[in-house]
């Protein structure tokens, strides 16, 4: 009885050996589904993740057809597909949510598919076609997030296959990391974009600002906006009751010239229901985020138009007017065609912007002298006129604006206080013009009204974040606030996110004080702490902006070291005049940043 249940149990020799085998495949392709899904950590792209989840996710867990889809609003495109049959990747490109297939399922439920065999596959799709290609098993993912199911892997396997519980742990594993691949990548994309765009704008802010001939500097921004926005890139502005093209851009010359042909042979018809005219008579921009061929046919006069219409491979297009002072200048069109690229509502806004700017230019002809005096008499108003004259201190103070209106965010000040001690800071609002000038203004005198209360350091800069969590602030304050007490030879010091403030002692030596105490002002409540440092006769204290040390494309560290290296020409001479020196030897140049620089000098026993 005994001996008859050695045999029927798992541990007759010949079970073992199958157990065996069946556990080393196992591990085999767990060990290479653990490979992809590090690999899937590593994609640089979408592309990269497409090639990772059909061929090698495929090749690990032995499946024959694989396929990536992503979620498009109601619509289902496939990323990629190895295997099937010919023509499936061209059919199920792309196709609505509604159509019967795992994927649409899995993305709609949310929930993992599995159909072992082909009896349970044609029981779950009768009626498509697709279903019935013998005997297979499939498994369908759901590419999950917490926004929402956003994509599924399908695989389908020959035969009536069961997958035990370990196997089915890592597909989930493989979903979700997946997901979060593809997750990531849309937001590096979505940032890279957004970076793009806003370069993009101070490009064009540069070039509208450069000259005031407004009809070359909208010609450059046109041309600008060609590639990386636009294959096709337009401006026409009113004249005469009439829109005349002004500038057109495309990377090959030969199409610029046809452009500029076809609008002289098929000028605008000024009574067409759509188009650059609708525009002007709406004030209200146009997106055609995909142009089909019917389009083109009824928006063709003749067939030769027609023709050149198709030859130019057009695939979307926008069209907003451009506005100044509420007068309508013209409109700006940009157009996709070789990049496939479609516009979206993001890309109108964008368009928008611009031509809002440059609708601008042609305003900035009268503007310019008294934007530019109004601006420096902001920019008087807020900094502080001269230094204090403080027995046995020497102070100087630099401010270099950059930019065409002369208004940016940095402040300071130097308070001498009733006991003989001085209170000083430099502060950093982000951004520039009239916005950033208000609020350095309202910073500098809130820090002077705290600093009337209680100069500790903590104490000040912990009101500061206070008042700007309770009240709000668009714009981010960085802000180092020092107290030195010169009888006693001390330096207190708190920093909200700013640059570390330097010391020359007095044998020659450089000092980098304590770096960042916790974020810029206000963003998180925080305790603020002290650092005190010693601060003897002969000692020589700079505080200063990013703008001194920052440079393009280099760390932050080295720009620092290259301030404690040059350091050295504070120590003699006139203290306002080596203070400019200086700045002139540290910073970069060409950086269009402001810089403000604040020294505080201890007379040493040869002074």
């Amino acid at each position: 009885m005994i001996g008859g249940c050695l045999e029927s149990c798992s541990w007759h020799p010949d079970v073992v050996t199958q157990q065996s085998a069946a556990f080393e495949g196992l591990g085999d392709r767990l060990t290479r589904l653990a490979r992809v899904t590090a690999s899937l950590v590593r994609a640089a792209d979408l592309d990269a993740v497409t090639k990772i989840v059909v061929q090698e996710s495929a090749d690990a867990v032995g499946a024959t057809i694989a396929s990536l889809s992503v979620r498009d609003g109601d619509q289902v495109r496939l990323m990629g597909l190895r295997g099937g049959l010919e023509g499936d990747e061209q059919q199920y490109s792309s196709y609505p949510l509604t159509v019967a297939t795992p994927a649409t399922q899995v993305l709609r439920s949310g929930e993992r598919l599995l159909l072992s065999g082909r009896r349970e596959i044609l029981e779950h799709y009768p009626d498509m076609p697709w279903a019935d290609r013998g005997e297979r098993s499939i498994v369908c993912l759901p590419l999950s997030v917490s926004s929402g199911t956003i994509g599924a892997i399908g695989l389908s396997f020959p035969g009536h296959r069961v997958l035990d519980d370990a196997e089915l742990d890592f597909f989930e594993i493989l979903a979700d990391t997946c997901a979060q691949a593809l997750v990531r990548i849309r937001a590096e994309a979505e940032a890279a974009e957004r970076q793009a765009k806003l370069t993009f704008l101070a490009d064009a802010s540069a070039e509208l600002a450069s000259s005031l001939d407004y009809e070359a500097t909208l010609a450059q921004v046109a041309r600008l906006a060609v590639p990386t926005f636009a294959d096709w890139s337009a401006i026409d502005l009113v004249r005469d009751g009439r829109l005349h093209r002004l500038a057109v851009a495309h990377f090959d010359p030969a199409k610029v010239q046809l452009a500029q042909e076809l609008a002289e042979r098929y000028p605008s018809d000024p009574d067409a229901p759509a188009g650059p005219w609708n525009v002007m008579r709406t004030r209200k921009s146009e997106l055609l985020a995909e142009i089909t061929d019917d389009m083109l046919v009824a928006g063709a006069r003749d067939e030769e138009l027609l023709r050149i219409a198709r030859d130019l491979n057009l695939r979307s297009s926008l069209t907003v007017p451009l506005i100044a002072r509420d007068r309508l200048l013209g409109v700006m069109t940009w157009v996709a065609a070789e990049s496939g690229r479609t516009y979206t509502a993001d890309d109108v806004a964008f368009a928008e912007e611009l031509a809002k700017r440059g609708a601008m230019a042609i305003d900035n002809s009268e503007l310019h002298s008294e934007t530019l005096a109004a601006a420096r008499r902001l920019q008087h108003a807020v900094l502080p006129d001269h230094m204090p004259r403080v027995p046995g201190c020497d102070i100087a103070a630099l401010y270099s604006p950059s930019g065409r209106t002369d208004i940016g965010g940095d402040f300071y000040d130097v308070i001498p206080l009733d006991d003989g001690r001085l209170a000083l800071f430099v502060g950093d609002v982000m951004g520039r013009g009239v916005a950033a000038a208000a609020a350095m203004a309202q910073m500098r005198s809130a820090v002077r009204a705290y600093v009337a209360l209680d100069p500790s350091p903590g104490v000040v800069v912990g009101r500061l974040d206070r008042m700007l969590l309770q009240y709000g602030g668009e714009q981010l304050v960085t802000l180092a606030y020092l107290l030195a007490d010169t009888s006693e030879g001390l330096l207190t010091v708190t920093n909200a996110g700013h640059p570390p403030p330097v010391l020359l002692r007095r044998d020659g030596t450089g000092e980098q004080l304590e770096n960042t105490d916790g974020s810029p002002l206000g963003v998180v409540p925080q305790r603020r702490g002290e650092h005190v440092v010693p601060f003897r006769p002969g000692d020589t204290l700079l505080v200063f902006t990013d703008g001194l040390i920052e440079r393009r494309g280099e760390d932050i560290d080295v720009g620092q070291q290259r301030l404690l290296e040059a350091l050295a020409l504070l120590r003699q001479g006139d203290l306002d005049v080596a203070l400019a020196q200086l700045v002139a030897r540290v910073r970069d140049a060409t950086r269009d940043d402001d810089v403000a620089a604040l020294c505080l000098r201890l007379d040493g026993p040869e002074r």
